[in-house]
């Protein structure tokens, strides 16, 4: 269910991609975006942004399967500079909303874990708006908060400034 694309693989993805970051923001996902968001600017952001740092490594990209429609999916990049070389970063966990609440995050983030440790990575961080229901699930898998920034994102519906929480896990 759960496997890690490859450059290859990317193509063949990015529908599913694309619908569900689209659907996910149009949720009221805090994850970088702001409405108005079309299927294009979606699209965009996965060609612009993840396909160039997957070719070359920089980052790695999980997907689940429900049959064969991706239906979730995570990003692990791992710090580049070398005395970082013990750290990642776990980005842009997103579950499309009609596949919530079935444990597909939780499997998500056991699958970065488990290659972030297979990397020698003993450092896990991320970030999430301070309202959002995933902190429950960071704090579940074992993240702890390192802090907490006000006025930090504007929220993806509205002007209003957000805060965000930034959290660690260490895999030591």
């Amino acid at each position: 269910m759960i496997s890690r694309l490859t450059a290859n693989d990317l193509n063949n993805a990015l529908d599913d991609l694309t619908e569900i970051l689209h659907a996910c923001v149009h949720d009221g996902a805090s994850i970088g975006f702001i409405q108005p968001f079309l299927s294009d600017d979606a699209q965009r952001y996965w060609q612009s942004h993840v396909w160039p740092n997957i070719q070359t490594g920089a980052a790695e990209i999980f997907v689940y399967r429900d049959g064969e429609r991706i239906v979730g999916t995570a990003q692990l990049v791992p710090a580049a500079m070398p005395n970082q070389a013990h750290r990642a970063d776990v980005s842009k966990l997103l579950v499309h909303p009609r596949a919530r609440r079935r444990g597909i995050g939780r499997a998500l983030m056991a699958a970065v874990e488990a290659r972030a440790r297979e990397l020698g990575r003993s450092l896990l961080v991320l970030d999430t708006r301070s309202t959002d229901p995933s902190l429950l699930l960071y704090q579940s898998l074992g993240f702890e908060i390192a802090g907490e920034i006000p006025n930090y994102c504007r929220s993806p519906e509205n002007d209003r400034l957000e805060p965000t929480t930034f959290m660690f896990k260490d895999l030591s």
